[in-house]
Order: structure tokens, then sequence, then C-alpha cells
């Protein structure tokens, strides 16, 4: 499953402290949903990787069916 979200950095603009969700959106099957509503926008994601897990937990899906891209 392909998830596309922007991102927000934490703290003064240093995306080395970590980011939170702005908005993220699920692509499926040439569909695209906003699924922002389904989870904490403000919990501070320290990568990539730890939101990668966190959707795979969140969607039943195992952390490699999960592609990410994202607006930086």
């Amino acid at each position: 499953m392909q998830f596309h979200f922007i991102p927000t950095p934490v703290g003064q603009n240093h995306w080395t402290a970590g980011f939170t969700l702005s908005r993220i959106w699920a692509r499926e099957a040439g569909s695209e949903r906003e699924v922002s509503h389904l989870l904490d926008r403000y919990y501070p994601y320290q990568s990539s990787r730890e939101l990668q897990w966190h959707l795979a937990y969140r969607f039943g899906l195992p952390a490699q069916a999960i592609e990410l891209t994202s607006e930086i």
C-alpha cells in the first residue's frame, strides 16, 4: 500500500528533531483517500521508517508492504 504524507518539522525547523504529520493519503488501485483522521497527527516521528512501521501496524500489513513518499 502506498502512502503520501506532508510532514511538519518538530521544533524550530530542524528535521533531525523529527516531524509530525500535517496530512497523509493512502493510494491504492489508482485511487487516493485522505487518512489523516486515522492517525495521531501530533505524534513526533523520528524517521519515515518509524512512520512506516506505525502504518503497517495500523492497517494490519507487513512493514515491507508500505511505500512512503513525502513533500519536504
